[in-house]
């Protein structure tokens, strides 16, 4: 069986599926299934990856945890430098309890509560990402009520197609994320005039899983532009925050390497004296993990083949979703004619699909497959729909592995409740 995503991290050996330097089936063994499995060499390479391409550039890289908030997933990254990019209070938090500085964290999100707002400046975060004047106005009455000053990045929409699912299109003109370029310098201007508002930088996120360079260098161009304007009116920032989206592989795209981007983008940069942040988040985690299942039957009927998993769309809610497509392969591939299946899960609901049309010797029950390219946007996104426990997820080092999140049981589904 051919792996589309074959490396160091994930890999056929002697007929089996390891991650790292252990087997699947081993992990299934120990923890049941369904469970989702990470790959911490994979983290930690893309990571240096992204580092190393913009190497003699003053830059921070906030990993973008809404794609996986896993506090050792977190904890891995924090350890290795990174700083982080939230956008809750839930997030915040969790970036804390990781280890991450506060002076290393960026806090997004278009609906800021007071209290979050309040959590992050006792904190101490890098800045906020603002969305909307309103928004920088709260900032601003909350911070001098509370005697501090707010460092603040205005989110600009860049008004850019970065030509990826319409879901996940962030930088557009009728998106509802920040501000058009228009209404950008009348924002700093109101800082300016705004107690307890500090304005630092200026930032934006186009879109995710974008496989191509050009789209970032437009907006970055769009962004420049504004610099400049600002600059002659006074107004000098300090951080230049070019976000996220950059794609990987699902099934056969060849998205380019984070040299590339960097290389697109660093010409842009020249004779700017500003710190370049940026938000990766799927181009790290989405295919460092895996959601390992079980077969509990096949079920042939008229017109289909189905594989009924462990497995369901409340674990991994991606292909339900987006129609998202991920690669699902045997733990460990039999011989024999291969056979065309849909691979569902047991939620009653016909969109429980984790994906359709994919050929398979005839399994057992009993006998494992692992849906790659999960890592990213797969447990965080899961729930409890048909009161099914969340999986437990794992973090794989070499030859070892660990339980990094216990599965839930059925008191944890309750916990909280008064009857």
């Amino acid at each position: 069986m051919d792996l589309l995503i074959n490396s160091p991290s994930w890999n056929y050996r002697d007929g089996e599926l390891y991650c790292e330097d252990v087997p699947l089936e081993r992990i299934a063994r120990r923890t049941g299934t369904p469970v989702y499995v990470y790959s911490r060499r994979h983290l930690v390479e893309k990571y240096r990856e992204i580092t190393a391409a913009w190497r003699g550039r003053s830059h921070l890289v906030c990993y973008s945890m809404k794609s996986n908030s896993t506090g050792a997933v977190v904890r891995t990254l924090v350890g290795e430098g990174s700083g982080v990019d939230v956008v809750s209070g839930g997030e915040l938090y969790r970036a804390l309890r990781a280890g991450a500085p506060a002076e290393k964290i960026v806090f997004a999100g278009v609906g800021k509560t007071e209290k979050e707002i309040v959590e992050g400046l006792q904190a101490g975060i890098l800045f906020f990402t603002v969305e909307s004047t309103p928004e920088l106005e709260l900032i601003s009455r909350t911070a001098d009520r509370l005697g501090k000053t707010a460092p603040v990045a205005l989110r600009v929409t860049p008004d850019v197609d970065p030509r990826t699912h319409r879901y996940i299109t962030t930088g557009k003109a009728e998106n509802k994320f920040g501000l058009d370029r228009e209404a950008a310098l009348e924002f700093y201007r109101l800082c300016r005039r705004l107690p307890g508002i500090d304005p630092v930088g200026i930032h934006m996120h186009i879109g995710s899983q974008i496989l191509d360079t050009a789209p970032f260098r437009e907006g970055v161009k769009r962004l420049v532009a504004l610099l400049k304007k600002l600059k002659a009116e006074g107004i000098s920032l300090r951080y230049l925050d070019i976000g996220g989206g950059m794609g990987i592989s699902y099934r056969g795209e060849e998205p380019p390497p984070a040299a590339a981007y960097a290389a697109a983008l660093r010409p842009l940069l020249k004779g700017l004296r500003l710190t370049v942040i940026l938000e990766p988040g799927r181009f790290i985690t989405g295919n460092a993990g895996a959601l390992l299942v079980s077969v509990l039957q096949v079920k042939q009927k008229a017109k289909k083949n189905f594989i009924v998993a462990d497995g369901a769309m409340n674990d991994l809610i991606r292909p339900a979703l987006y129609g998202a497509w991920h690669q699902i392969v045997p733990v460990r591939p039999g011989g024999g004619k291969t056979v065309r299946f849909d691979v569902v899960g047991p939620v009653c609901e016909t969109g429980d699909i984790l994906g359709t049309g994919r050929r398979f010797p005839r399994p057992e029950p009993g006998d494992r497959l692992a849906v790659l390219s999960a890592g990213g946007y797969g447990s965080v996104m899961s729930s409890n729909y048909n009161s099914r426990p969340r999986p437990p997820e794992v973090l794989v080092d070499g030859e070892s592995f660990r339980v990094v999140k216990r599965r839930e049981s059925y008191r944890d589904l309750v916990k909280g409740e008064a009857l």
